[in-house]
């Protein structure tokens, strides 16, 4: 059940109470929430709940209504997001985890390895103990195998999974492993799975073959009731009578999942399908369904593996569902970060001098769309904090009070924003990465709102042209205009008033708890925010295949086309030219280009020289990675 305690109780009071709970051998997580604490109280209920709201500091008690307690939203409303080293595992960022079925020797795993971190892979999957329907086939190289997966996680930097088959196997799973898997023929398998409950491990729970949802979380439930809440749900298929592959993937299993359990849920296609060809089409599919993140099955030749070959990609498989994965990604709210390790690697590196260690800065407030992307780029493990404006960004970031600062730049339905592009100019930073979000707009009112009763919408003005006709539906509306969608929601929450909504994003609304009255108002649902980094060094290292550009040209005839030709002649694409005034100079302007080359390569030298050359003034932005594999 669960406790909902009164406002204003103290920690002392909390303790006290949680101690109280403790003697009649209930188990107690406590949950901090914005405007309430709650104590989930788990084991035999053996009282009245009546009892129980005359407990000092309770305001309610609210049962649970499932049969699992630990693993119920009811208890844990928001997501759980399992670290494992410097990937996070339900956040933003789709985690992807490959690997050869079974570990086969040395060379070959390495190899494996190798291919899959190369194509963005952040996990290696791979298998020391092998359950086989024979006795004859492959078992597995055991703790030799393991050595390898150690040997591995040192080399790329990949954290490893595999299979726990025995109890007998948790010393070895605590020395050389990362994520204990629980197969599917171990589902339950309640020793083992209070087993791996108890040695803290994070676990990637497969589904049973003729599992249900229930049985499956309840096997969950065995695992946290032992102390250990870093379980990961796996869907890879269950039994049924179709004999055109393996399983059947049951990907309706992810909105179930997804409205069941905090858990995150990863989708296996290799096992689900058994079949090359129909891996790529279910991962794509699972992306699109809402999965965390998926475990792909891959082998440099795998005509040649001791397990599994023929449902394992090839590298070039691998690689371009990675790519598709990244196109699929942003229109669930996700992104797939090719540069996911080395990109943490980084941010933990000692700052450049004079500013704090990979501190990031966003304009607006949290539940934003720029805290939204500062997330999905950074993910949530370095310091980040939010500064009222575009310019306060520039400003922290130029002082070296932050390292990085992320800023939108351009939106597809209502173009460039201006400001910043100024402020690009006026400011000595560089631009070092970028990242594309997706943005969906929300009608966001109180609890039990009405669209009948609206008088007054605040959100950004540009989010009120993004939504133009949506809105020109409802004139009688009065639109107010706010700094950002997240401080609109906040208003709209501390007026209290039911004729006033907001439009933002899902993320705020949870935030302020808040209820979205009708989803998806945008004008057009390619609607897409272009945000960059920027910082006072080349913080962020790697290969770089985009540049921006600030420039001007003399007031002659051609003098612009000068300039375009010396990208044509190298067969430079150019992506974006938008010219700009010069706000000293009436009728005189600056151009803004975005070119798919470094720049700032020594093989563009000449280029560079050149361009210098066909141009008044000159200033590089910065060269980065569009970030595409």
């Amino acid at each position: 059940m669960i406790l909902v305690l009164k406002k204003g109780i103290s920690q002392e009071e909390t303790e006290q109470l949680k101690d109280q709970l403790r003697t009649e051998n209930y188990m107690i997580k406590e949950i901090q929430g914005v405007e309430e604490t709650i104590l989930g109280v788990v084991g035999t209920i053996r009282k009245d709940s009546r009892h129980f709201e005359t407990l000092p500091g309770v305001a309610k008690v609210i049962p649970i209504s499932k049969p699992y307690k630990l693993v119920s939203r009811e208890l844990h409303p928001g997501p759980s997001i399992i670290r494992v080293g410097d990937v996070s595992i339900g956040g933003d960022r789709l985690v992807v985890i490959a690997g050869p079925c079974a570990v086969e020797d040395r060379k070959r795993t390495l190899e494996i390895a190798h291919v899959v971190r190369q194509c963005g892979a952040v996990l290696f999957r791979g298998g020391a103990f092998k359950p086989r329907t024979s006795p004859y086939s492959f078992q597995g190289l055991g703790e030799e195998g393991l050595r390898i997966l150690a040997e591995v996680r040192e080399e790329t930097g990949m954290g490893v999974v595999t299979e726990m088959t025995s109890p007998s196997q948790a010393d070895l799973m605590v020395k050389y492993v990362d994520i204990v898997q629980i197969g599917a023929r171990n589902m339950q398998n309640f020793e083992l799975l209070k087993c791996v409950g108890r040695i803290g491990k994070p676990v990637l729970l497969k589904r049973g073959l003729a599992g249900t949802i229930e049985e499956w979380l309840m096997s969950a439930e065995y695992i946290l009731s032992e102390g250990n809440g870093q379980v990961i749900l796996c869907e890879r298929g269950i039994r049924t009578f179709e004999r055109y592959t393996r399983n059947t993937l049951d990907l309706t299993a992810i909105p179930v999942i997804k409205k069941l359990t905090h858990l995150p849920i990863i989708i296996d296609p290799s096992h689900a399908t058994g079949l090359r060809e129909k891996v790529s089409p279910m991962a794509r599919a699972a992306i699109a369904a809402g999965a965390d993140g998926v475990i792909v099955e891959v082998h440099t030749e795998p005509d040649k593996a001791l397990s599994d070959g023929p449902q394992s990609l090839y590298p070039e498989q691998f690689k371009q569902l990675m790519r598709d994965l990244y196109v699929i990604a942003p229109v669930v709210g996700k992104q797939l970060d090719f540069a996911y390790l080395d990109k943490a690697k980084i941010m933990k590196r000692p700052a450049v001098a004079g500013a704090l260690q990979a501190h990031v800065v966003y304009p607006g407030v949290p539940g934003s769309f720029s805290h939204k992307a500062c997330l999905q780029f950074f993910g949530s493990e370095p310091p980040h904090q939010n500064r009222p404006s575009f310019r306060e960004v520039f400003e922290t970031v130029q002082s070296g009070a932050a390292s990085l600062g992320i800023l939108p730049v351009e939106n597809s339905l209502t173009g460039s924003i201006h400001e910043n592009y100024d402020l690009l100019l006026e400011y000595d930073l560089k631009i070092v990465g970028e990242i594309t979000l997706r943005i969906q707009h929300n009608l966001i009112s109180h609890p039990n709102g009405s669209v009948d009763a609206i008088k007054r919408v605040y959100s950004h003005p540009q989010v009120f042209q993004q939504c133009r006709e949506f809105l020109e539906n409802h004139p009688d509306w009065d639109l107010v205009a706010c700094k950002d969608t997240a401080t609109a929601v906040r208003r709209v929450k501390e007026n209290n008033d039911s004729s006033e909504v907001a439009i933002a994003s899902k993320e705020a609304a949870e935030l302020f708890h808040m209820s979205i009255l009708q989803e998806g108002i945008e004008t057009n649902p390619r609607n897409f925010t272009r945000f960059v980094v920027v910082s006072r060094d080349q913080f962020l290292e790697g290969p770089k295949d985009k540049s921006s550009l600030i420039y001007s040209v003399s007031d002659t005839p051609g003098s612009l086309y000068e300039t375009l030709k010396v990208f044509a002649e190298r067969r430079i694409n150019l992506v974006k030219l938008e010219s700009r005034p010069i706000h000293s100079k009436p009728w005189e302007y600056l151009f803004y280009a975005d070119i798919e080359a470094d720049i700032e390569d020594l093989k563009y030298r000449d280029l560079l020289t050149e361009l210098k050359k066909k141009t008044e003034f000159l200033k590089v932005l910065g060269s980065y990675s569009k970030g595409e594999s």
